[in-house]
């Protein structure tokens, strides 16, 4: 689910009224002088910008007997690109408590990095199971 922040207004061209449209929200919304080339008129021109927040997502690593430290630390570095010390104490948790948090990221980003990491472990033949969930 994809959530959105304030509230669209939408303005047209030579129109004073304003309609919001009820499924699109916008970060800000700011008005821009703009000319027409062609009269040279100078146009109230309301420009909206929008962005949409994904919620975060929490990417988890859980431990197993038979995936490799080595393997860990170089998907932790390649795929979620954290540094080696960063990858290297990520898998020591992982080994010592079972689960470690990687790193937190809108849901959609989330979900391919945890993909990506679990393909790249099985084509190396390894079970290495990550997951992701809502950070609440």
């Amino acid at each position: 689910m994809v959530r959105a922040i304030g509230r669209m207004d939408v303005m047209f061209p030579g129109s004073s009224d304003r309609q919001a449209h009820p499924l699109r929200t916008p970060l800000a919304a700011s008005p821009t002088p703009d000319r027409d080339a062609d009269t040279d008129v100078q146009q109230d021109v309301r420009a909206d910008e929008m962005l949409w927040v994904e919620p975060p997502y929490r990417v988890l690593i859980h431990n197993d007997d038979v995936t490799t430290f080595e393997f860990v630390i170089h998907m932790l570095q390649s795929i979620f690109r954290l540094s080696a010390a960063e990858a290297e104490e990520v898998a020591v948790i992982t080994h010592i408590v079972g689960i470690a948090l990687v790193c937190v990221r809108p849901q959609g980003e989330a979900e391919q990095l945890v993909n990506k990491a679990i393909f790249a472990a099985r084509m190396e033949g390894f079970p290495l199971m990550l997951t992701g969930e809502p950070d609440i």
